[in-house]
């Protein structure tokens, strides 16, 4: 990193985790280095898809359906140089749990569920999981579910704990038609749709001429 005093400070990508009720930010988790790439796909939803019905060709019954993958790297070196207690006793073990958890029901919650099972109760909740958001820039905080979450560790210290790793992120964008309009989630990704809305209106648009076309036919 640059030790230039004019250097521009470079934002994290990471994750915020929110009480799905009150909107509380209950974690929040910072990339330690901001992937090189990210990989985007978005499925369009097509309300005539498979339909013979010319009318409903060009309509579209909900936002896209959007996922994105990235690749992110976790290195204790930096801690270790600085002596600092938790790396030399543990290596990277808290960061990784740290993601890790997001995709584990809370085990008290499975634990009280267990009890209630006990206890006769015919119908078991599912586990309750935090809002997870996604943040890339000021523009980009998008409500998100983890579909995939790989982890490949490639260095151990002398008692196994993990000092390097490689961790792949596959994420689902979470929309109002998931969410709903009255939901922090749904409103959060109305932002992000809106901001790309924007960004479109700012991007200009090109002329027919410049499609070799003097107009359309």
């Amino acid at each position: 990193m640059t030790t230039f005093p004019n250097s521009p400070r470079v934002l994290k990508g990471g994750l915020v985790l929110l009480d799905p009720d009150t909107a509380a930010v209950l974690r929040t988790i910072a990339l330690q280095y901001n992937p090189d790439t990210l990989t985007r796909s978005l499925q369009p939803q097509a309300a005539g898809a498979g339909s013979t019905d010319h009318a409903e060709a060009l309509r579209l019954k909900g936002p896209p359906i959007e996922t994105i993958k990235l690749e992110a790297e976790i290195d204790a070196a930096d801690q270790l140089e600085r002596g600092d207690p938790t790396a030399a006793a543990l290596g990277i073990q808290p960061q990784l749990a740290a993601l890790e958890t997001i995709v584990y029901p809370d085990s008290g919650q499975l634990l009280a569920n267990n009890r209630r099972a006990k206890g006769g109760t015919l119908e078991i909740t599912p586990a309750l999981a935090p809002l997870t958001l996604f943040i890339w820039s000021k523009y980009r905080v998008v409500p998100v579910r983890i579909t995939e979450l790989s982890v490949t560790e490639e260095g151990f210290d002398p008692a196994l704990n993990p000092i390097r790793a490689r961790v792949s992120l596959g994420m689902r964008v979470l929309s109002v038609d998931d969410l709903g309009f009255d939901a922090k989630g749904g409103s959060l990704y109305l932002i992000y749709q809106q901001q790309k809305e924007r960004f479109a209106a700012q991007g200009g648009s090109a002329t027919l001429g410049q499609l070799g076309l003097g107009g359309i036919p």
